[in-house]
């Protein structure tokens, strides 16, 4: 998962977001990022959606209960 520059692609964050075998919902992902909820992205000139693992690290921790 991932890659050198610990980025991963958004289907690969869906999956770690959802239950196994059954990923977060495209449209839940997208209605979080609408409201400033989803974890910070890069988007490329081309569209698409990269996540630094550091950044999803700090969301989930962020997103604990205590």
């Amino acid at each position: 998962m991932g890659n050198a520059y610990g980025l991963i692609s958004l289907d690969e964050l869906l999956d770690i977001l959802g239950e196994p075998g059954k990923p977060l919902p495209r449209s839940t992902f997208f209605r979080w990022k609408a409201r400033g909820k989803a974890p910070k992205a890069i988007k490329y000139p081309n569209g698409t959606l990269r996540f630094r693992t550091t950044d999803l690290d700090r969301w989930l921790k962020s997103h604990e209960e205590k």
